[in-house]
């Protein structure tokens, strides 16, 4: 294979004129040389270019003494497979090699146990990664297992050749055309061709005394094996040496090989070093010929040397010196794989500090560390954060990237891996599995059934963690740092009231985390009911404000004849507790639990129980109460169904489209008249929060989304009364203004008790002002005239108080003033 750089061929051809002379640039030089120095010159830079072009022109030479071995399949399909089915991302190929590396050192690691001899010289188990910005090459080294010649041709030639052959005719044969299983192919290694032009592998082995050399050049139907030239330099393991593309020298960057190497091998086992290539000053060696230079100077009598100039010293001549530094990159330890009885809360919050990145302030509430055993093991540890993390805090979940890290034998696969479901993106945390495929690309990944199963589990433990949160005992006083002393050092008493209630460690977490638990009963139905059991709501029964209780709290102290959870959604708890819906529940002490959340009327309508319990909202129809007897209550809403018919025939006719029925309420209290929903429509919270939507399609700016709703009347209020004996008995006969104006009063009044806002503002104002005219007296609402004040005398203006000239504030001595 014959390789062209394209740009030295240029500076070759543009260092000959067409003629075959000197270029176009050395032409006004060329005018002043002679005939032979132009000659001269023109023979030199044509040699120079011949030169050029032959070294360009060099086909590929395999390394002395290696073999040619055929690729089976062929490398196109291969490295087609490797970029458009495994890797979007180029960057993926050192995590292969990492991966590839730790491996080995784990290997010889485990048969060290046993056999220590097989250390030899290389005890240390390191990575070492080194670059190359002249040869524009990559290299990683490590001193594991290492490979013999026979190892070279099985891993890195057979994998290629019966693999990729495997795998496509897997791929045909299959109906949904899964690829999950291309991780046991392990073509991971062939990912380096994302980025090299040509890959040599060096290796040694402990069975070999030879060191062999693996070599390929990107596109090529073969690949070489063979002793190495170098002979043995490596002692034990492997040398991985990528010469770059043109388009990859990114990766020659030590800034940009750092953070890879950081984020691929953070928590690997053994050590894995960056090669630091640093130019210093450094004072300039001389040469023994000008040292003796100046021994004769110095030894020389005829020089004389003034006490000035041995004052002065010379200062040195400086020279740049290239120096070579490794430094350590994966300094944090991997502690989710150390006996956790070991580990203290110290180091465990230090970790957090390691997995949240600074996304979340304060230290983690608590954690989980665990080894899940079955038909997929892994490792992991679960952080619950103290403090919302700030991606969340704009209210926007699905802006929050997930908080898990997925790691295969301690080398990172992804950091942003849908581990968890989106409502618990809040935790945080690591886990490790030897059972997930490395290379794969996280898509595909994503949908592999090994991570399904882990997800499960690790949800699982993630909400058992939260409920030994909620059911941890109250912790002690601790008076000591409660104590307050006074000027004499005497400790101040207070008073029980004075003291501030003792607030559950998982009240103040709920309440920053709270709308999350209840998102994931939306979302997550096979762990509504656990989830249910999380949450802790404001009720009629809970004053203070850190006062919360439970579902099942509730359900345990409700009546004997109370067959439902009633809630009552709402903007504030101020609100709710003074709105008329609540007067028939304070007068039978039934609790009532208050749902200020926008997220609650949508968690509500989706899991509707809670134990077999159902939810009812009492802003709705149907709201019953079983206190009293059942044929009583039925004879007597019978009569006042029959008394007030009159009225709500009456009152549906002058309402019209703006309430849907006008019925006679069973649970008002001392309201005249209230506005419900429909059981199946939406509240008056809901259309709140409907009609704030940003985003809402298919209505007209300006125009009114609330629905009718139900006109409750009081049969036991005066006013209801009142209008009922207001409306003629015929039916028919046109009652007055007044009894209008009060009847479209009364339903403003339940309407705005109910929840709802005036649905026609402009006649709102017109029916109050009636109103207003006839309890004022006022017969007429014209307008009085303008007032026609006099005219006032024209004040003289104060005169100017102008200082004299020459006058200065400064100079003004107000001491010799007498303020007294």
């Amino acid at each position: 294979m014959v390789r062209y750089s394209a740009a030295a061929f240029l500076a070759a051809i543009c260092m000959l004129s067409s003629n075959g002379s000197i270029g176009n640039v050395g032409l006004v030089r060329a005018a002043e040389m002679t005939e032979a120095e132009q000659a001269a010159e023109t023979a030199a830079a044509n040699a120079a270019a011949e030169e050029m072009i032959e070294a360009i022109s060099t086909p590929y030479s395999p390394p002395e003494g290696s073999s040619a071995f055929a690729y089976e399949a062929e490398v196109n399909k291969m490295l087609d497979i490797v970029i458009n089915s495994l890797y979007t991302n180029k960057d993926i190929f050192l995590r292969e090699l990492i991966s590839n590396a730790s491996d080995a050192l784990d290997k010889i690691r485990f048969l060290s146990v046993t056999k220590p001899e097989l250390l030899g010289d290389t005890p240390n188990l390191e990575m070492k990664i080194e670059y190359d910005p002249d040869a524009k090459t990559l290299t990683i080294r490590d001193t594991g297992l290492g490979m013999t010649k026979d190892d070279l041709i099985k891993n890195l030639g057979t994998v290629a050749r019966s693999g990729t052959t495997n795998f496509m005719k897997a791929l045909k044969e299959s109906e949904t055309n899964d690829i999950s299983q291309i991780g046991m192919f392990g073509v991971g290694f062939y990912s380096t061709f994302l980025v090299a032009d040509r890959v040599s592998v060096a290796s040694k082995h402990n069975d070999d005394d030879t060191q062999n050399v693996w070599e390929s050049l990107n596109g090529e139907s073969s690949f070489h094996v063979g002793p190495d030239p170098r002979g043995n330099t490596l002692g034990r393991g492997t040398e991985i040496t990528l010469h770059l593309k043109e388009d990859a020298e990114e990766y020659l960057s030590p800034y940009k090989l750092k953070e890879m190497i950081g984020h691929y091998s953070e928590f690997v086992t053994h050590p894995v070093s960056l090669r630091q290539i640093k130019t210093i000053q450094v004072p300039k060696e001389k040469d023994e010929f000008d040292e003796e230079e100046e021994e004769k100077k110095e030894d020389g009598d005829d020089i004389e040397v003034s006490d000035e100039d041995e004052a002065e010293e010379k200062e040195p001549e400086m020279e740049e010196v290239t120096t070579y530094e490794y430094e350590q990159i994966n300094t944090d330890p991997a502690i989710w794989a150390r006996d956790k009885d070991g580990i203290t809360d110290e180091e465990y919050q230090e970790f957090w500090k390691v997995v949240s990145k600074g996304d979340s302030a304060g230290d983690a509430e608590d954690w989980t560390h665990f080894n899940a055993e079955g038909n997929i093991n892994f490792k992991s540890i679960l952080y619950v954060p103290s403090e919302v993390p700030f991606a969340l805090q704009s209210g926007n979940i699905e802006m929050m990237k997930p908080g898990l890290r997925l790691y295969v034998r301690k080398v990172l696969i992804s950091d942003e891996f849908d581990l968890m479901p989106r409502y618990l993106n809040f935790i945080k945390g690591v886990v490790d599995s030897d059972d997930l495929p490395l290379n794969v690309n996280r898509e595909t990944l994503q949908e592999s059934k090994i991570v399904k199963i882990i997800k499960k589990k690790l949800v699982r433990k993630a909400l058992e963690l939260i409920r030994k949160m909620s059911q941890q005992e109250m912790p002690a006083d601790d008076e000591a740092d409660e104590a307050e002393v006074d000027a004499d050092g005497n400790v101040i008493v207070k008073d029980d009231a004075d003291k501030k209630p003792k607030i559950h460690p998982y009240i103040t977490w709920y309440k920053k985390f709270g709308l999350s638990l209840k998102m994931g009963c939306i979302d997550d139905s096979a762990n509504k009911d656990k989830l249910q059991k999380l949450l802790r709501f404001k009720s009629s029964k809970a004053d203070g404000e850190d006062e919360f209780v439970s579902l099942q709290e509730y359900v345990d102290r409700m009546k004997e004849w109370q067959k439902e959870i009633y809630v009552f959604p709402g903007e504030s708890i101020k609100q709710l507790s003074e709105s008329s819906f609540m007067d028939a529940f304070n007068d039978r002490d039934v609790e009532v639990l208050y749902l200020t959340d926008s997220i609650d009327e949508y968690f509500i309508g989706n899991v509707r129980e809670f134990n077999g319990v159902k939810f009812r909202d009492i802003t709705k129809e149907g709201v019953k109460f079983s206190d009293e007897d059942e044929d009583l209550a039925k004879r007597r809403n019978k009569v006042y169904a029959d008394k007030f018919s009159p009225l709500t025939k009456y009152l549906k006719k002058l309402y019209g489209a703006d309430v849907s029925r006008v019925a006679i309420s069973k649970r008002l209290g001392r309201a005249p008249a209230i506005v419900s929903s429909t059981e199946w429509g939406n509240s008056a919270n809901m259309d709140r929060i409907m009609r704030a939507q940003a985003f809402a399609h298919g209505v007209a700016p300006g125009e009114n989304m609330m629905p009718t709703g139900i006109l409750e009347l009081n049969p036991r209020h005066p006013f209801v009364i009142k209008l009922l004996e207001s409306i003629p008995d015929d039916g028919e006969t046109e009652p007055p203004q007044s009894v209008k104006d009060n009847a479209w009063i009364l339903l403003d009044m339940a309407t705005m008790s109910g929840g709802f806002p005036v649905r026609d503002p402009k006649k709102f104002a017109a029916r109050m002002t009636r109103v207003l005219k006839t309890g004022l007296g006022v017969e007429s609402l014209t307008l009085a005239d303008e007032i026609d004040p006099p005219a006032e005398e024209d004040m003289p203006d104060e005169p100017a108080f102008e200082m004299p000239d020459g006058f200065n504030m400064e100079d003004l001595n107000l001491d010799d003033l007498d303020m007294n």
